[in-house]
């Protein structure tokens, strides 16, 4: 019997020794240290909320230390550099070869830990006790029945701490965890000072407004278990976001931005664009241009042209940047670009509607991380050949008004003269695909409509009505964009003049021979001498079937009658004047001829 007992002690020793090996070869990420044995497991408790990897250990020193592991020596590196960069662990933290443990106490049950290198105090290795070797007899019996009745109720969770508890524990923080709780208040929209690890009255006042959002009394002093519910939250706020740096070399940008949520997907200058990663619903833009203060002002429209900005939302230009949000009911967007240097750098965030809250939090980290960090974008850079869509900008789809129309200039601040058809049915109106108008009165009986821009403008040039009814058979010119946006500025089409009435006799119709386009409805109809005759009218609906060409226009003194009930007193034109080069007419109708577009 002596004889077993000694060679099981001996495989005992033998098994320790490969033990206190195979843990040499570990290493681990120390985080935290407490005095105590009840402190060390409700911290073990909240860092295993954040990290899978957590172990507590009995130190050599009496204290109870946090590590997460094991590791590699190589991956422990790598961990703790991660981890301290993204402010997760404290600042402290540091790699540790496991010789401090003296046994496991978290997680609780997994058993204690054999130390790697148990020494006594004074250097001499302690004898191992042989009934530690000894195997456990199975025992004869069968395990207990579990007894009848109703499961026992869970026990009830402990009641916080008192404020001078928390005030004692509190106490017992140090610097990265004060400031990693004023950054998770400030992540939450509860804070806006300093990171300081200070806490003064606007850090006590935002721990109050924290506490009252989230049920708890309005102490101004977060107890341990508050404390780990917000940096809970903070943490799978981050890690759902999955922000990270992105250094792009060939945009010169560099940005911290949600890489969790998207991948990269093409370069298209002056954008580089991530597409949607796993079904997220989230893309980037990073702009990145050469260009000027005009290319910015440029570049500030056509943003607003893009499907990805939706027409609802704020709007901002403060001189060298810009802003941009979009609110749309399935998704919103927020664009933010500069002008430094000559080169333009930013981005676009588009996001689902229901993110709102989070990727505020996002949009905010981008805008304070956004960096240059080299020349803009190569315009030539990405795929080539093919040309692109007329409706496509860059690759991005570009938002396409309900309908096109014409309209006309009536005075000097900018308000335009159009028909109702133009603008029945819109919930936005714009002029020149430029600027916003409001509609200021519609006319059932003669078909017309007055715009007028909310900021006004300047035009070139203003309609001058003509003072009489041209003559039967006399030229005519109808100004107007029959291919919409293709063209930057109005055409003409010429036509005649066939009777100054309507086919019914109305006085305040023209009947016109000409062969117009829907876009050219609403565009004013010129004689001659370059002067407001008409405005021409959509054609009749019914079911009278015209010959090809027969067109109407409203006639000048029905839209002078009109715009005067209307507070406008329009340009008169004068009698007699002498027909214009046709170079001449159309230069003065580009000038006075509006693009009106239909929105949604």
């Amino acid at each position: 019997m002596k004889q077993v007992i000694r060679t099981m002690v001996l495989a005992a020793v033998a098994a320790c020794a490969l033990a206190a090996g195979a843990r040499a070869q570990e290493a681990w990420v120390q985080i935290e240290a407490l005095p105590t044995l009840a402190q060390g497991e409700e911290r073990a408790r909240a860092w295993a909320s954040a990290f899978p990897e957590v172990n507590g250990f009995r130190l050599r020193s009496g204290w109870y230390g946090i590590a997460l592991g094991p590791f590699t020596a190589e991956e422990a590196a790598n961990r703790l550099f991660a981890l301290r960069a993204e402010r997760l662990i404290p600042a402290d933290s540091f790699v540790a070869d496991g010789r401090e443990f003296a046994g496991r106490f978290w997680p609780v049950g997994a058993g204690a830990l054999p130390p790697a290198d148990a020494a006594t105090g004074d250097g001499a290795a302690a004898a191992p006790q042989e009934t530690a070797a000894l195997p456990v007899a199975p025992s004869a019996e069968p395990p207990a029945e579990p007894p009848d009745g109703p499961p026992a109720e869970p026990p009830a969770e402990a009641p916080d701490e008192t404020p001078a508890e928390a005030r004692r524990s509190e106490a017992a923080l140090g610097e990265e965890e004060r400031r990693a709780l004023q950054t998770a208040l400030q992540w939450f929209g509860f804070y806006d000072g300093a990171i300081d690890g200070a806490f003064g009255r606007g850090t006590r006042s935002s721990m109050a407004a924290w506490q009252d959002a989230n049920g708890h009394e309005a102490t101004g002093i977060l107890t341990t278990r508050q404390r780990e519910a917000l940096l809970g939250a903070y943490r799978e706020d981050r890690e759902a976001l999955g922000l990270g740096r992105v250094v792009e070399t060939r945009a010169g940008i560099e940005i911290e931005m949600p890489i969790g949520l998207v991948e990269f997907d093409d370069y298209a200058p002056p954008f580089v664009r991530y597409r949607e990663k796993d079904g997220s619903g989230v893309q980037v833009l990073l702009i990145s241009q050469d260009g000027t203060q005009a290319t910015l002002d440029g570049l500030y429209d056509v943003m607003q042209t893009l499907e990805i900005v939706p027409p609802e939302g704020f709007r901002e230009r403060r001189g060298d940047s810009f802003t941009l949000t979009g609110q749309g009911p399935e998704f919103h967007s927020h664009t933010y670009a500069r002008l430094r240097d000559g080169m333009i750098k930013g981005f676009t965030l588009i996001y689902p509607a229901g993110q709102a809250q989070r990727m505020a939090r996002a949009i905010g980290i981008m805008q304070q991380s956004l960096t240059s960090i080299g020349p803009a974008l190569d315009p030539t850079l990405g795929p080539q050949g093919g040309g692109q869509a007329r409706d496509l900008l860059s690759g991005l789809e570009v938002r396409q008004p309900e309908r096109i129309r014409s309209g006309v200039f009536v005075d000097p601040s900018g308000a335009v003269l159009t028909v109702a058809e133009a603008v029945a049915g819109c919930g936005r109106v714009t002029l020149d695909d430029r600027h916003e108008a409001t509609v200021a009165a519609v006319d059932a009986a003669s078909g017309l409509a007055l715009l007028r821009p909310k900021t006004p403008l300047a035009p070139r040039q203003v309609a001058a009505l003509a003072p009489e009814a041209p003559r039967i058979g006399a030229a005519a010119a109808v100004a107007g964009f029959p291919f919409g946006t293709a063209l930057p500025a109005a055409t003409l089409t010429f036509g005649r003049v066939e009777d100054v009435r309507g086919l019914d006799g109305e006085a305040h119709l023209l009947r016109l021979t000409a062969e117009t386009e829907a876009g050219e409805v609403g565009g004013p109809v010129l004689d001659p001498a370059g002067r407001l005759a008409g405005l021409l009218l959509p054609p009749e609906e019914g079911g009278r079937v015209l010959p090809p060409g027969v067109r109407f226009a409203a006639r000048a003194e029905s839209a002078a009658a009109f715009l005067a009930a209307q507070g406008v007193t329009p340009r008169l034109g004068n009698g007699g004047e002498a027909e214009q080069p046709p170079d001449d007419l159309a230069q003065a109708a580009r000038e006075m001829t509006v693009l009106v577009s239909c929105w949604k």
